[in-house]
């Protein structure tokens, strides 16, 4: 009897690494890295993509999985798309990403983040680790203690969340997209309306406000709303009912995989353009978007701003002539919609196909 349960325990285990292995020959991958400690209880995993441009940088995710191969399958599909960033915002680093899979108690979370840099470290520069869900600057200044593989520090006198200048970057997108669809290059009276408060849809509620935009704002955290209401004076409503809203602008700034048959055929809205990675459920709701004449500003380019940022403080920029890179965010957005157009393509298609020739150069 135990054969056969150890037979058939090792007929799932292979099916679930051969799923993973395909996964990882369609994404074109590079390496994978896994690291155990026992004493701290570290699992983590670095997942480095592509490094024809540079040493891969990504941020760092401290989260809880239901399994390890989720893990390592969120792993693989963020690093993948650290790449298309990294190459389409033209920046000399290829792409990764970090998972510390969390334990249910954390019982010294310094002692696991030493580990983790002695991890970063072994791999000699070809990761370079950053901020993410679950990780803070604070967690980065722990792991700059033992290795100089990071960025997003509070040391450096920038800005060591990636939210707020990925908020910017998305903010010039929806700017070049008012101006390509509509010729308007004021967002005062313009309505967007944004799925998710947490850290970056509640400072891109911050930007346009500022700017005069009206917002309407939703999220299934009652608290992070309420802070955004207390803060900008946003309006808000039930996530159930966001994509119904008359607006100009929808920008997704939680969820990945909204962008679906059901959801695309509720939006009254003509532009798309927000935070989240991976909106679109499928490639073909790129083109359903398109044919229903709604713009889809491409998540991996408009949410660069992150990136773009931590590359530059990695690369000893300063941080005002950081945030001017993060501010071309706009003349690559508007590059992408007008050869789009030119070419009869979706914006994804062209943005997809300029990170892929950079990548292969």
């Amino acid at each position: 009897m135990s054969h056969v349960h150890d037979s058939k325990h090792q007929t799932l285990h292979h099916t679930a690494l051969d799923r993973l292995f395909r996964y990882a020959e369609f994404l074109r991958f590079g390496e994978v890295h896994i690291k155990y400690d026992h004493t701290t209880g570290l699992k983590a995993i670095i997942a480095v993509h592509n490094l024809n441009r540079g040493s891969g940088i990504g941020g760092c995710r401290l989260l809880h999985y239901q399994t390890a191969d989720d893990a390592l399958a969120d792993a693989l599909r963020l690093a993948y798309m650290m790449s298309l960033k990294a190459a389409v915002s033209n920046l000399s680093h290829g792409g990764a990403k970090a998972v510390i899979i969390a334990p249910k108690i954390i019982k010294d979370r310094t002692a696991l983040l030493e580990v983790f840099a002695d991890f970063v470290h072994s791999l000699g520069g070809r990761y370079v680790t950053a901020v993410d869900s679950g990780t803070t600057p604070k967690d980065m200044d722990i792991i700059a203690k033992r290795t100089p593989y990071v960025t997003c520090t509070t040391q450096k006198g920038g800005e060591g969340d990636p939210a707020v200048p990925t908020a910017l970057g998305v903010r010039r997108a929806i700017e070049a997209a008012l101006q390509f669809k509509f010729n308007q290059n004021s967002l005062e009276g313009v309505h967007v309306a944004i799925q998710g408060a947490g850290h970056v849809g509640f400072h891109l509620a911050k930007e346009l406000t500022q700017l005069k935009a009206r917002v309407t704002m939703t999220d299934i955290n009652a608290e992070a709303l309420s802070r955004a209401v207390d803060a900008w004076g946003v309006a808000t409503c039930a996530p159930q009912d966001i994509y119904h809203i008359k607006a100009d602008v929808f920008a997704p700034c939680a969820l990945g995989s909204i962008l679906n048959l059901k959801t695309i055929k509720q939006l009254k809205m003509p532009i798309v353009a927000g935070s989240a990675n991976n909106q679109l459920a499928h490639h073909h709701h790129g083109i359903l978007l398109g044919e229903l004449g709604i713009l889809y500003a491409p998540d991996f380019v408009i949410n660069a701003g992150g990136l773009v940022y931590a590359a530059a403080m990695y690369n000893h920029s300063d941080p005002i002539k950081a945030m001017e890179q993060v501010r071309l965010i706009y003349d690559t957005s508007l590059d992408i919609f007008n050869k789009a157009k030119a070419m009869n393509q979706t914006p994804m298609e062209i943005a997809e196909g300029i990170a892929m020739a950079r990548l292969q150069s």
